[in-house]
């Protein structure tokens, strides 16, 4: 119906929902209120999978921007074989760990910052806005001030990890700390992009998304499809995006199959689990969201029906897990296998152990588990759970009395 065109792409606007496609490319929902998507229609792909990776603008005949990107080189994150994970379950699978806290500011996020930001610029916007659990302001912050461009985060006050509200003040975002919860934080910011002309950030907007499928790519790339992804879900657009990615590869004949997408969240923030462990196509908020993983501590993902078609379309599973079974799972990828991350991001390690313990994982199965955060966006927790260095007199003598 209607669609763009950018170096032989053509694409629109589609809604989830009702199927609308839209000329405009400005807008985050359909007039009915459902999550809009970018449907490609046809492209000139201009990359193979063949192992060489590059980063997100590898695929860029995949990414429907028309200008030059702004960039600080995301992407080409590291993916680990996990063997001494492996041996602790109690069935034989490979495990693998897309690690996206190896990206420019230690989060996956820059992934879909990238294609927004730019998107932004095309769009001759000349601010960007969001709410934030963390990760988005600190990218978000990043990739404005590559842009030359003003940010604008809002984040629940007292909530957020002091290395991500760090990572956005430095970079120059103006940072407003509400007296509320993510939920909140994100009506409001939508209010004020609609008052204020503000390009908004959070993964209600499509563009950003199409940024953050590129983990998909990166993983055929390098080792082809999996069996099965296993990843955190708080405001539920990762597990859509990576969905779409893989829909991509084999939609425009690069691979022939989709993973099972598996979901993983925190007990005091599960609104994705509840759904899908009784068959829903929607969500009931959690009003009050808690949880050590502040990453994901998020009631009401906005993009919770993408997440679902998700999981129901690809034959994935969702899962829930405690904060001690989180915080478990972050001291075991680091010690076992020296690979850092932040408690969300060990949520995904969590929840592959807890669904191989309760039977759920087929022998043999290749499994890419995606850490989402690096282990210093929150130092705070690592202090509180693993405790404060030992402090002793400089002598040798002290030093061996404690070893």
């Amino acid at each position: 119906m209607f669609s763009y065109t950018a170096e032989g792409m053509e694409y629109c606007l589609k809604c989830i929902e009702c199927g609308r496609e839209y000329s405009r490319e400005d807008m985050y929902t359909c007039e009915c209120g459902g999550l809009l998507e970018v449907l490609i229609k046809e492209t000139k792909l201009s990359f193979k999978l063949d192992g060489n990776l590059k980063g997100v603008w590898k695929y860029k005949s995949l990414l429907p921007v028309k200008i030059e990107p702004v960039t600080l080189r995301e992407g080409n994150t590291p993916l680990y074989r996990c063997k001494k994970i492996e041996d602790m379950l109690n069935v034989k699978v490979e495990v693998y760990v897309k690690h996206e806290g190896a990206n420019p500011s230690g989060s996956f996020k820059d992934r879909g910052m990238t294609v927004g930001v730019t998107k932004a610029i095309e769009l001759g916007k000349s601010a960007v806005a969001c709410a934030s659990t963390g990760n988005t302001s600190a990218s978000m912050a990043m990739y404005a001030a590559k842009a030359g461009i003003k940010a604008y985060v809002l984040l629940p006050a007292g909530k957020v990890a002091l290395g991500k509200v760090a990572q956005a003040l430095m970079h120059g975002a103006k940072v407003i700390g509400i007296r509320g919860n993510f939920d909140q934080a994100l009506k409001i910011v939508r209010e004020v992009c609609r008052t204020e002309g503000f390009y908004l950030l959070n993964s209600v907007n499509p563009f950003r998304l199409e940024g953050q499928k590129t983990i998909a790519f990166e993983i055929a790339d390098e080792i082809g499809v999996p069996d099965r992804i296993i990843l955190p879900v708080g405001n539920a657009g990762n597990i859509s995006a990576i969905y779409k990615g893989f829909k991509e590869l084999v939609r425009f004949g690069l691979t022939d199959k989709i993973p099972k997408m598996t979901g993983i969240q925190a007990k005091g923030a599960n609104p994705v689990f509840k759904a899908v462990k009784e068959g829903r196509d929607d969500i009931e908020a959690v009003k009050n969201p808690e949880t050590v993983a502040t990453a994901i501590r998020i009631g009401q993902p906005v993009n919770a029906k993408k997440a679902i078609r998700a999981i129901y379309e690809s034959e994935g599973t969702a899962e829930e897990v405690s904060d001690d079974e989180i915080i478990n799972a972050q001291k075991i990828l680091a010690s076992m296998e020296g690979i850092g991350v932040e408690p969300a991001s060990a949520a995904s390690i969590a929840g592959l152990i807890k669904l191989a313990e309760k039977d759920e994982i087929e022998r043999g199965e290749r499994i890419v588990c995606i850490t989402t955060g690096h282990l210093l966006k929150d130092p705070e927790t690592v202090i509180r759970v693993c405790g404060k260095p030992i402090e002793v007199d400089a002598s040798v003598d002290a030093v061996k009395a404690v070893l």
